[in-house]
């Protein structure tokens, strides 16, 4: 019998992110993951693509550049490299963590590193980007 995915469904599925022809994630080739729709297991975007979908089914969706932020140019920032622990890692394309205000904290990648100075981005990863999403929908619940 056919299923539709709704809001709140948990459904088991495969599926591949992939952004700039890079593949970012998948599990086409391994277990089946399970999801409960709404409860932030997976991006918003992501479950708007599967809401309506038939089960058994398969669907590929182009998410649009704001889907997961537009980029923003003010959340790029040149820090003084003293601002970072002496043994940190400053590699390009490295994770950091670091307060943004009193309490506050966010995740940023690293851009460029100079002599003295970090360039580090706090959007999201794939914030301004087009990701394609693709998913075999195994079953709903």
């Amino acid at each position: 019998m056919t299923e539709r995915v709704a809001a709140g469904s948990l459904v088991t599925l495969r599926y591949r992110l992939s952004c700039e022809g890079q593949e970012l994630v998948s599990t086409m080739d391994s277990k089946p993951s399970t999801f409960q729709l709404g409860t932030g297991e997976l991006a918003p975007p992501l479950e708007d693509c599967l809401i309506g979908m038939e089960t058994p089914g398969q669907g590929s969706f182009d998410l649009a550049p704001t889907a997961f932020g537009a980029h923003n140019e003010q959340l790029v920032r040149k820090l003084a490299r003293s601002e970072f622990p002496p043994d940190a890692r400053l590699e390009v394309g490295e994770a950091v963590t670091m307060a943004v205000q009193p309490g506050q904290q966010a995740s940023g990648l690293i851009r460029a590193v100079a002599a003295d100075s970090v360039l580090v981005d706090l959007n999201h990863p794939l914030a301004g980007k087009i990701v394609r999403f693709e998913v075999d929908v195994i079953g709903v619940i």
